[in-house]
C-alpha cells in the first residue's frame, strides 16, 4: 500500500469516535503490521466432582500408642504403602531424631514407597500462667514447623493445652475431657494465653508454607464452642481446624457438624478390640456425610486407638473408611 493509502486509512480511523475500522477492513487492506488477537476467555469451570475426593492417611500412633516396643516412622511408611494408602501422619514424639540427615532419611523413604507424608502431630501447651513455660512451647511449635518443612510436610496438628489440674491422662477420661481451672485463674485466661501463643507462631508459619490446625483435643479445644473461640479469634489462612472424630464423647454428630465447616484436615480413630482408654461406636458414614456436606476434600487420617493387633486393626480400619467415602 502507499503513503497516501496508509494516510486515508488512518484519517478513516479517526474521522469519529464512533466510526472505528472493523477488524475484517484491517486485514483486508493488506498492511503488514500485526493484529493483536483477542484475549482468551475464561476456562468454563469443571462441573461439581461426584462422590469423594478424599485421601486416606495413617497416623504413625495407630502403630504405637506409646508403649514399647515402638514401631519405627519407616515401618509405617512401609506398613502404608503395603496398604495401598497414600499419606502417612507422623506423631512427633515417634520419630528417632530430628536431625537432618534423618529428616531427608524418612523423606526420601516416604518417596520411594509412594507414599506422601502429610502432617506432624505435636504436642504443646499454650495454657499456662508462667509465661516462660509459654514461650517455651512457642518455641518448641516454630521448631516443628521447621521441621515438617525439613520434610515437605504441609501441616501440622496443634493441641490448645489444658488446666493441667487431672493427675494423669486416665484421671482426664475419668473427668471425660474436663479438667478443673487453676485456681487463681479464669477460663478467659486460658483462651488469651493460648490465643496469642499461636498468633506468635504464625509468621514461622507462613515463612514455612506449614498450616497449622488446631485439635479438638481436650482443654479448652474439648467443646466446639471452645475450639471455635480460639480458631475464629485468629484471622489468618495459615491457621485452621482439625477434626478428630473421637474426641468429642458425647453426641458428637452436632459437634462434628459445628466444626465441619472450618476443619482443613481430620483425624479418624478407630477402636478394633476395644478403645485403650474408651470406645466409641462411630457411623462414618454419617460423619462422611457431613464433610460432605461442607465441600471437604482433604486428608483423613487414620488413628487406631484399639486393643486389637495393629497389623490387624489397622487394615480392617482402612476398609471401615474407604467404604465411609467411597
Amino acid at each position: 500500500m502507499t503513503k497516501q493509502g496508509l494516510r486515508m486509512l488512518a484519517s478513516s480511523c479517526y474521522e469519529s469516535p464512533m466510526k472505528k475500522i472493523s477488524r475484517k477492513a484491517f486485514l483486508a487492506s493488506g498492511l503488514s503490521v500485526p493484529f493483536a488477537p483477542a484475549l482468551p476467555k475464561p476456562a468454563p469451570k469443571a462441573s461439581a466432582k461426584k462422590g469423594s475426593s478424599v485421601k486416606l492417611g495413617i497416623s504413625s500412633y495407630s502403630y504405637w500408642h506409646f508403649r514399647p516396643p515402638k514401631v519405627t516412622i519407616e515401618q509405617v511408611i512401609e506398613k502404608t504403602s503395603a496398604l495401598g494408602v497414600p499419606g502417612v501422619d507422623i506423631l512427633h514424639r515417634q520419630m528417632d531424631g530430628e536431625d537432618p540427615a534423618y529428616l531427608s532419611k524418612l523423606k526420601r523413604h516416604a518417596f520411594l514407597n509412594g507414599v506422601d507424608l502429610i502432617c506432624l502431630s505435636i504436642h504443646q501447651d499454650f495454657v499456662s500462667p508462667d509465661a516462660d513455660s509459654r514461650k517455651k512451647n512457642i518455641e518448641h511449635t516454630k521448631k516443628c514447623i521447621r521441621l515438617a518443612h525439613e520434610m515437605g510436610i504441609p501441616s501440622i496438628r496443634l493441641n490448645s493445652g489444658r488446666w493441667g489440674t487431672a493427675r494423669n491422662f486416665n484421671h482426664l477420661m475419668e473427668l471425660r475431657g474436663k479438667e478443673p481451672i487453676l485456681p487463681g485463674h479464669t477460663e478467659d485466661d486460658g483462651f488469651k494465653w493460648c490465643i496469642d501463643s499461636i498468633e506468635e507462631c504464625l509468621p514461622e508459619a507462613e515463612k514455612h508454607g506449614v498450616h497449622l490446625a488446631l485439635e479438638n483435643h481436650w482443654g479448652l479445644t474439648r467443646t466446639p464452642e471452645g475450639l471455635l473461640r480460639i480458631a475464629q479469634a485468629i484471622d489468618s489462612p495459615w491457621l485452621g481446624v482439625l477434626m478428630d472424630t473421637g474426641n468429642f464423647m458425647e453426641d458428637p454428630y452436632d459437634k462434628l457438624e459445628k466444626i465441619a465447616p472450618f476443619t482443613t484436615f481430620v483425624q479418624a480413630k478407630t477402636y478394633f478390640g476395644g478403645g485403650e482408654w474408651y470406645t466409641l461406636d462411630l457411623d462414618y458414614p454419617r460423619i462422611a456425610k457431613i464433610l460432605s456436606k461442607v465441600g471437604y476434600n482433604g486428608y483423613v487420617s487414620i488413628e487406631f486407638e484399639g486393643k486389637a493387633p495393629a497389623e490387624k486393626g489397622v487394615p480392617q480400619s482402612v476398609e471401615l473408611l474407604r467404604r465411609a467415602f467411597s
